[in-house]
């Protein structure tokens, strides 16, 4: 069960702080509000030391997200933020390219 998983906000509050002011300035008001209740359901294994994705939200590896799907492109100050959506639940964030991100509780997966 999904809720099971820990908030990626607790792990990565800065993270979550730095999305919602995107979001905000790309006028995603409402992912901005779906952003703060995120789950960090798994760290991406793709082993790219540039990569330091979060999987939000059970979905099978490799597999298209289909119907309902849309990227969300991020302009921050510094690397990638892309957020895979289906149906306005945040799936997927992608972070790429960027400084180490502070685990605050330690809980790769």
């Amino acid at each position: 069960m999904e809720q099971d998983y820990p908030l990626v906000r607790d792990a990565f509050p800065d993270l979550i702080a730095e999305l919602i002011t995107l979001l905000e300035d790309e006028g995603e008001h409402e992912l901005a509000v779906r952003v703060r209740d995120v789950r960090l359901v798994a760290r991406c294994d793709c082993g790219d030391d540039f990569c330091q994705s979060i999987r939000t939200a059970a979905h099978p590896k490799g597999q298209p997200y289909g119907e309902g799907h849309r990227c969300v492109p991020l302009l921050p100050s510094k690397g990638m933020l892309v957020l895979d959506v289906v149906d306005d639940r945040i799936m997927y964030i992608e972070v790429l390219d960027r400084p180490p991100m502070n685990d605050q509780h330690d809980l790769r997966r």
